[in-house]
Formats: structure tokens, sequence, C-alpha cells
């Protein structure tokens, strides 16, 4: 009895010296949290801010932190430059508004469809490639590897006379189809779907539930976080490929709001005012998306991490 009294203190200072020890690296953690936080947020907070200064403290010597007086004049600036209608379907002319809302709404399009296509086909084609048996899958799955290792400048000829031939160069299409195929896509889909039991699969298949049911009614619902975090990732890599964006669009009223933005600065080099408004109007859509999809995005990362 008196062994277990003299060994209790020990024990007790030893889960004290725990607890202090998690205190320190739990609070140093957040520390180190924090700086990288307000470092990666300020660029975002610069040209928010920015896009509300005046030319003064734009082009002030010495930065304006905050600005002293928020004016709307860069913003007026950017929704008074040029003229196009809001949208062109079927024939059917929408109404005219600022050229930087066409660009918007261009841009949104693009990268809404897009992601849609690119998630319907990378998670059918990832299922198909993780759970189904056919001949030649491990040379598709190959190929599909090594086409991510492939960059776009490669492919770019053929790519353009093939969209040419299609009819569909200077439209946005001519920048959604190429991306819908897209093999990382394919590859992170096929990483979630080895994770589904081949036992619940042939259960459904003894309870009669066809193709089609399977896939929407147990692999969709099991794989939900891989499909939120490839459609962050569709949606910001559609939204900030410019460089496809430049080599297939050429009309004013096929701008993407990037476009429009290094067109705006080309004619306006001096005007930073006005490049930080549409800068601001062009992140917006993207935090939207991301908060929208933030928990999927999160757990399906972890889930890959997981998986290695």
């Amino acid at each position: 009895m008196s062994e277990t009294v003299t060994k209790m203190p020990a024990k007790v200072k030893a889960s004290n010296g725990e607890k202090s020890t998690w205190t320190v690296y739990k609070t140093v953690s957040v520390i180190v949290l924090v700086i990288l936080a307000i470092l990666f947020a300020f660029p975002l907070y610069w040209i928010i801010t920015g896009s509300f200064k005046s030319m003064q403290e734009i082009n002030s010597t010495t930065p304006v932190w905050w600005p002293t007086q928020w004016v709307l004049t860069n913003y007026q600036k950017l929704f008074s430059k040029r003229s196009a209608p809001l949208f062109e379907i079927f024939g059917i002319v929408g109404p005219t508004v600022p050229g930087a809302i066409r660009w918007l709404v261009n841009t949104v399009f693009m990268a809404v469809v897009s992601m849609v296509l690119t998630c319907i086909t990378a998670t059918m084609a990832g299922y198909a490639l993780a759970k189904k048996r056919f001949v030649g899958r491990g040379v598709i799955f190959s190929l599909i590897v090594c086409a991510m290792a492939l960059p776009k400048q490669v492919i770019l000829i053929p790519l353009i006379k093939e969209i040419s031939a299609l009819g569909l160069y200077d439209s946005l299409w001519a920048v959604i189809f190429p991306t819908v195929g897209w093999p990382f896509g394919v590859f992170l889909m096929k990483q979630f779907s080895e994770g589904i039991p081949n036992e619940l699969l042939d259960a459904a298949k003894i309870d009669g539930a066809g193709e089609l049911r399977t896939f929407n009614q147990i692999v969709v619902p099991m794989i939900k976080p891989g499909i939120g975090a490839l459609a962050i990732f569709t949606f910001i890599n559609s939204w900030n490929d410019y460089f496809m964006q430049l080599i297939m669009l050429t009309s004013s009223k096929n701008l993407t709001i990037s476009l429009g933005i290094a067109t705006m600065q080309a004619e306006n080099s001096t005007d930073y005012g006005l490049i930080m408004a549409g800068a601001a109007l062009a992140a917006v859509p993207i935090i939207v998306v991301f908060l929208i999809f933030q928990k999927y995005f999160t757990k399906g990362i972890t889930m890959g991490a997981v998986k290695g």
C-alpha cells in the first residue's frame, strides 16, 4: 500500500508534464498556422482594399495599409468599360451589360460546366478502372498516368486543329471540352474507388440492383469526399487556365475575366485601381465555391493522405 502511495505523485507529475508539453506544442502550432494564414491571405487583402483606394493612395511611395477613404471609382470605371450582351443562346440575345459582367458570366459558365462534366466522367472512369476487370485495364490506366506528365504545349497544335474542325474555335466549348478528360481527375477518383468494399457491390448485385443504380446509390455516396475535392480542383484549374483561354478565345464577347483583366492592363498600364477591381471581382466565385465544398475538400485530402 505504501509503495502505491509513493508512486502516485510521480504519475501525476508525468501527467502534468505531458499536458504542459501538449499545450506548448499546440500553442506553437497555432502561432505558425496563423502566421502562414496571414501570409497567404495578404495578397487577397491587398487586392480587395486596393480596389477601394484612390489613385493617390495606390501610387503612394509609402504603403497605405488601410484606405483612408473608401471610394467606388475603380469599380465604376470597371463596369463602364465596353459593353456586351449578357448571354447569347440559340440566337437569343440577352440585355446589354458592362463587359466585365459578360466576362464574369463567361468564366463562371466555363468553370461550372467543366467542373460538372469532369466530375461525372472522372467518377465513372475511376470506378470502372478500380472495380471492373476487362482487357487492357492496366494499359489504359498506365496511359492516363503518363498523360498526367504531358504538358499542354505538346498537344496544342493537334488540339487546335481538332477544335477548329468541330467548329468550336473561339467559343467557350473550346476551353471546356479539353478539360473534361482530365487525367488527374480519373486518377484521383480511381484511388477513392479502390476503397469501396467488393462485398458491398456483390450484395447490391444479389439484390437485383443494376449498374446505374449501384453507381448512383452506393458508389457515389461513398466517394463523395473525393468528388468534392475534385470539384474544387477542376473549378480552380478551369478558372485559372489562362493559357488555354488565351489560345482558344479571340473575340471580345467570349473573353473570360482573366483575359479581360489582361486586356484592361494593356490598355490602362498605370491604372492599378482598375486592375485590382477586376482581380477582386474574379476572386469572388472561387471563394464561394471553396466555401461550399470546403467540408468535402478537407475530408477528401485527409482520406487521400491516409490511403498513401
